[in-house]
């Protein structure tokens, strides 16, 4: 059996529909084709990153050390603290996500073991989703899977027209690009059609356009540590829209076209170089001074 090539989400969408398949289902079929490894073995490697999401969930949550730069690393405990003594306004599921992402994102400034997905930055936002969401909702390991496939095919479409690096196109190609992958992996979970699937990966990265990459001390620590749990519950709100049949008034391609040209636009000083916005505050400063006596 031969792959299809997918370029677009037009092409996948049309995909889908001709062959009345899911997103993952497509994906599995040109995978196993391209490479000629079964089903069972593409399950296999992606049940490796999904248990590798886990751990490093499952470790974060039981640490509260620092970095080596000593500004980020306690922040999961915190919350967790929060909440045992008050729970979140949105309930239980809210709570595993924004810790989850914590978590994991506070285990890669360790140098832990994470699953950059798609860059280590972005590593706590498709994880925390997947994973909160599934436990909460009772989810199958196997659908676990599917999503954990489906996100990946959204980035890799979207990095057909745009490389996802914030030294590229800012955080929106590195945090923006995961929530719309986490935004359509927790639609497919919920049972989404590949229409509102996209639908969900558009209404997330459409909110996201612009968001610059301007880390402070040039650490991928601020603002990005916190960025990941915000950028999660972003895309559980796009779900939950796109679920509900709300649709996106621009096609998801030409988003990501926007996303291009966005970074394009963006000046290079907010593009992971740390030579403005947040990177050159009168505090950032100080702290960046700090570090370098130390």
């Amino acid at each position: 059996m031969k792959s299809t090539t997918i370029s677009t989400f037009s092409e996948l969408l049309d995909v889908c529909t001709s062959e009345n398949k899911k997103i993952y289902e497509i994906v599995q079929a040109n995978e196993t084709a391209l490479h000629e490894i079964s089903e069972e073995e593409l399950k296999r490697m992606v049940k490796h990153t999904l248990d590798a999401m886990k751990d490093a969930i499952n470790t974060g949550l039981k640490s509260k050390e620092m970095s080596m730069s000593g500004l980020c690393g306690d922040d999961c405990f915190r919350l967790q603290k929060r909440f045992e003594k008050k729970p979140a306004l949105f309930g239980n599921l809210y709570e595993k996500i924004t810790t989850y992402a914590l978590a994991t994102i506070e285990e890669n400034l360790r140098m832990g073991k994470i699953a950059a997905c798609p860059t280590a930055g972005s590593c706590a936002i498709v994880p925390s989703v997947i994973v909160a969401t599934s436990e909460q909702l009772n989810v199958s390991e196997n659908d676990q899977i599917n999503a954990l496939i489906t996100a990946g095919e959204i980035g890799r479409i979207i990095s057909n027209k745009v490389a996802l690096a914030g030294a590229v196109a800012g955080c929106q190609a590195e945090c923006g690009v995961a929530s719309a992958m986490a935004a359509g992996a927790l639609c497919q979970i919920l049972g989404g059609t590949p229409e509102q699937i996209l639908n969900a990966v558009a209404l997330a990265m459409k909110n996201l356009l612009g968001l610059t990459c301007d880390p402070v001390c040039g650490l991928v620590e601020i603002p990005c540590v916190k960025r990941n749990p915000f950028l999660a519950i972003h895309a559980v709100t796009a779900a939950e829209l796109a679920i509900s049949d709300i649709k996106t008034k621009i096609p998801l391609d030409e988003v990501i076209d926007t996303l291009e040209q966005t970074g394009k636009l963006m000046s290079p000083m907010l593009k992971e170089s740390s030579q403005a916005g947040l990177a050159k505050t009168k505090t950032a400063i100080q702290l960046e001074k700090k570090l370098l006596n130390n």
